[in-house]
């Protein structure tokens, strides 16, 4: 930032000279022999004069194009700086809040702070900093100029300079609520265009596109609108400095001739006042651009530092489990609710002896989600505790507690990139034979060479080339490869058929040897051959056992048992 301010304050220097030289060049014409220059050098002859002010003029010339140069380079350089390292500092910022504050917040509306605004900051940078710093160098420089030849001149050329100060800090802040609401809009904009484009099988299946339309044609009015009025009052601002700059130069214009006219003012700095005026006021016109400019940056700035502020409501522990990790799971009396809500579970104890596989089932909302997710510390317990080999979640670090799991959501989610990639997610280290291995415990293996370009195909965005059923396989592989000490399944055979199924059961009777393992399942042929089995009821837990004994017993089990096998239970 000192480099390009001082090149840019150079290059003020090297601008403002070439009308000094007009006037001494005016001189030199009218004076001959007694010039400022042939007093200042001793040289005499007017050709010759003219000879050196024209060598002095292309010297200042290259210096101001060389200092030009020289500021653009550093401001912009300046500007792609700050940005980059905001957005990863942001993004940084944003990696680490909690998974509920992504679950209130549009993907869409992050999208926009994360790029739209810093992006508009960094056009600040790039230019209007710059003209800022002009704009103060060009008063100062001219102000000595002008102070050095006439007072009177002097306060009749500064005098609209207060008024168009003034008028510019009404400006701004009736610029300022304007401006707020242009991003404001281009985040509403920007949330929908990415929910619809994040949906759009759905809305081709539902033949939605005309409704679509019009409900973005919508949005983007309101941002048109927001727009209009902010520029109608812009656009407004230099027309109304260019009068005041009016008045400035025609009272240099008439008090300076007067005084020309009078002897009271040599004729070639009069000529240089002239000149001059232009040089202090007209730049002044390219302060509404700046101000509009800084409004928009100011505006999004204000967005860029409310998120930074977003305060995480969970934090990291600092302790580590130690190694090697066992695995043994416990929940006592936990109690958890969403937001302000009421608790969804409530007084669930349970415990996962290291090595073993335990199941949790239950009808769709009885928490058996919301379990693992305070296993993995996406949220925390309201009342009791979660606890690994006895440490309690919140004292660990997320490194710690996280790396110590493989996770496999019923919502796969595979990034654009090869499906190499995505198994190695979790281990970018993994040699091609471990991947490969860890393919065939999902049974993914033979699917994935008969791909086009087999572990180097691209899946294509959130895994759309491949079926739900290979995504899914995808996951468990990427779960398996890291070798958790704890693998947690959310309904990892959700998506796949009767036959994938059944060669994933067998994998997983492979993979979960030798470690704890949760599963949570609808399909209780999945589970059936769990060490034990946890049956959730509205938020509690109302049974558990193997499933022979929940057979037996009859209960909720037992029901859900005889309506997917749709036969009668034998005992």
């Amino acid at each position: 930032m000192i480099a390009a301010t001082t090149y840019t304050t150079l290059g003020k220097v090297m601008d403002v000279a070439p009308e000094i030289l007009i006037g001494v060049v005016i001189d030199v014409i009218v004076k001959g022999q007694d010039s400022f220059v042939a007093n200042l050098i001793g040289v005499t002859d007017r050709w010759q004069q003219l000879v050196i002010l024209a060598c002095l003029n292309a010297l200042i010339w290259i210096l101001e194009s060389t200092f030009g140069y020289l500021s653009n380079v550093g401001w912009r350089n300046l500007a792609q700086t700050i940005q980059h390292d905001m957005r990863l500092e942001l993004y940084t910022h944003v990696q680490n809040l909690e998974v509920a504050y992504f679950e209130d917040t549009t993907s869409g509306g992050l999208l926009s702070v994360l790029n739209d605004d810093i992006n508009q900051l960094e056009r600040f940078l790039d230019g209007g900093a710059a003209s800022i710093i002009d704009l103060f160098w060009n008063v100062i420089l001219v102000g000595i100029v002008f102070a050095m030849s006439s007072l009177l001149l002097t306060a009749t050329a500064f005098l609209p300079i207060p008024l168009i100060v003034l008028g510019s800090l009404l400006y701004q802040e009736r610029l300022e609520p304007l401006y707020t609401g242009v991003r404001e809009g281009v985040a509403e904009l920007s949330a929908t265009l990415n929910a619809n484009l994040g949906g759009i099988t759905t809305i081709k299946a539902f033949t939605a596109e005309k409704r679509e339309i019009e409900r973005l044609r919508q949005v983007s009015d309101d941002y048109l609108s927001a727009n209009r009025e902010a520029i109608k009052f812009s656009s407004a601002f230099v027309p109304l400095i260019r009068m005041v700059i009016l008045s400035g130069f025609t009272c240099t214009l008439t008090i300076g001739g007067w005084m020309a006219l009078n002897g009271r003012l040599e004729v070639g700095l009069y000529s240089v006042l002239v000149f001059m005026t232009q040089r202090l006021l007209w730049p002044m016109t390219r302060l509404g651009e700046t101000l509009d400019l800084y409004q928009r940056a100011m505006a999004s700035t204000r967005r860029i530092f409310g998120l930074m502020d977003v305060v995480p409501s969970m934090q990291s522990g600092a302790s580590a489990l130690a190694l090697p990790v066992r695995g043994e799971i416990e929940l006592d009396q936990v109690g958890f609710g969403y937001g302000d809500g009421p608790d969804v579970v409530q007084g669930i104890s349970l415990k996962v002896p290291a090595g073993e596989t335990h199941a949790i089932v239950g009808a769709t909302g009885s928490g058996k989600t919301t379990l693992l997710r305070m296993l993995l510390r996406f949220y925390d317990a309201r009342s009791g505790s979660v606890k690994i080999d006895g440490h309690d979640v919140r004292e660990l670090s997320y490194a710690s507690l996280r790396s110590s799991m493989g996770y496999v959501s019923q919502d796969v989610f595979l990034f654009h990139g090869s499906v190499r990639d995505n198994i190695a997610y979790g281990r970018p280290e993994a040699t091609q034979e471990e991947i490969e291995e860890a393919a065939r415990s999902a049974e993914a293996h033979d699917f994935i060479t008969g791909l086009p370009e087999g572990y180097d195909t691209v899946v294509g965005e959130r895994g759309v080339k491949l079926s739900g059923g290979q995504r899914q396989r995808l996951s468990i592989a990427r779960a398996v490869l890291r070798d958790p000490a704890i693998l947690i399944l959310d309904e990892a055979t959700s998506a796949v058929d009767n036959e994938t199924e059944a060669a994933i059961q067998r994998s997983l009777a492979k993979v979960t040897k030798d470690r704890t393992s949760i599963v949570i399942a609808h399909r209780l042929s999945t589970v059936r051959d769990a060490d034990k089995i946890w049956v959730l009821e509205g938020g509690r837990i109302t049974e558990a056992g193997t499933h022979e004994e929940l057979v037996r017993g009859n209960g909720l089990y037992a029901a859900l048992w005889r309506v997917q096998t749709g036969e009668a239970v034998r005992a």
